[in-house]
């Protein structure tokens, strides 16, 4: 089957490109927060809510009664999924909607109640655990899912995980960066679960491209433990031709001055980053100018928030263009796939997909893989300095 293309909304917009989405902590055990945009205070959820009237039904399992910011990016999840179906021609989707209150018992009960009311797959939920206790109530029925947490750890044989996870960055960074001929890499992350995803990510990557990594180096949240971390690393940056330092905006600055105090040179050692330093605080850290990071494209979730907006009147959380592009995948393979559509053959086809937030394909273990730009900081500004691919190159294992 080839790329599959998702139809263009009524709005006449493209759906192809969009900026990168900071995952909630939450979902991947904490890396980083939402963006902080003002969201109003998410409605109670009803029972037995259902979008759309078409004839294959789809579960939608979201915290939408959650505590704290869960309820928020549930409900705003919620909003996409319907914004999905107005915009998809002739949708043939019923969504039934179930709050799992963010905890995994809310989760189990709410796909139980999905399949018993006939649901072919399950978009959601959003929370790690949760996606464990769908995911095995969804096999035992021989249905499949497609979740949005970024914890890699969770994805299996069945249950996708349509997110933003890392590994995804980490890889198309160095993969560029080789290609431009570095070949030692030395690399500066958080002492956090984050941290320890990238790290792995990193040395992975390194060694697949038969480059080196020279040292590695992890940093606290306080400026003398960055200090500490940058004192220890900078003997070796002599063998090194780039750096990773994959810290988030709120690190960035004050982990830049300890570089810059200590001497390095991003003209000489080249930096780089994750999605994370999609950001205007990190753009204008003088110690990284000139550095390389990995993420989507922006065009596509600016068209997606403009037209969020305009229907909702507020702005989208960043992770609501992953429920837009659930739904629309599940209306589109309805519309063309037949009785096959959520089979693991379709979900799986090695030439992906193409939605709101860019081209995208799902592995056999459930795990996604993402077409990314590459992106540098330069005078303060961001710029992409390598597009993203509109296809996606052979499996990797």
């Amino acid at each position: 089957m080839r790329l599959q293309r998702f139809p263009r909304p009524k709005t006449g917009l493209r759906l192809t490109g969009l900026a990168m989405a900071l995952a909630l902590s939450a979902c991947v055990g904490g890396p980083s927060g939402i963006p902080g945009v003002e969201t109003p205070a998410p409605p109670q959820a009803s029972a037995g809510q259902t979008i759309g009237t078409g004839k294959v039904r789809v579960g939608l399992i979201l915290p939408l009664t959650a505590e704290g910011q869960g309820a928020v990016v549930g409900n705003a999840l919620k909003n996409a999924s319907e914004m999905a179906l107005a915009e998809f021609p002739g949708a043939d989707l019923t969504l039934l909607v179930k709050d799992d209150r963010g905890t995994p018992a809310g989760a189990q009960a709410a796909a139980q109640e999905a399949l018993r009311e006939g649901a072919e797959l399950i978009i959601g939920p959003l929370f790690a655990p949760a996606v464990q206790a769908v995911g095995q109530t969804a096999r035992a029925a021989g249905r499949p899912v497609m979740a949005f947490s970024s914890d890699s750890n969770v994805a299996s044989r069945g249950v996708y995980l349509l997110s933003f996870p890392p590994e995804n960055d980490v890889n198309r960074v160095i993969s560029y960066a080789s290609a431009q001929g570095r070949k030692s890499f030395a690399a500066l992350v958080p002492d956090t679960a984050y941290g320890k995803v990238v790290e792995a990510a990193f040395q992975q990557a390194v060694a697949d491209r038969g480059a080196r990594a020279v040292v590695i180096e992890r940093f606290g949240a306080d400026a003398n433990s960055m200090r500490a971390a940058v004192g220890r690393l900078m003997p070796a940056l002599q063998q090194a031709d780039a750096l990773f330092v994959p810290a988030a905006a709120d690190a960035m600055p004050a982990l830049g001055l300890a570089l810059q105090q200590a001497g390095y040179d991003p003209a000489k050692v080249k930096p780089l980053g994750t999605g994370v330093w999609n950001d205007g605080g990190v753009a204008r850290v003088p110690a990284i100018q000139g550095g390389w990071f990995a993420s989507p494209d922006t065009a596509g979730f600016n068209a997606f928030a403009g037209r969020y907006q305009q229907r909702f009147n507020t702005a989208p959380t960043r992770t609501a263009t992953l429920a837009y592009d659930a739904v629309s995948l599940a209306a589109a393979l309805a519309r063309t796939q037949g009785s096959q559509r959520f089979s693991e053959g379709v979900l799986t086809n090695a030439s992906g997909f193409a939605g709101a937030d860019g081209v995208f394909r799902f592995r056999p273990d459930g795990r996604v893989e993402r077409g990314l730009a590459v992106l540098e900081l330069r005078n303060g500004q961001i710029v992409t300095i390598n597009a993203a691919p509109r296809e996606l190159g052979p499996r990797t294992q």
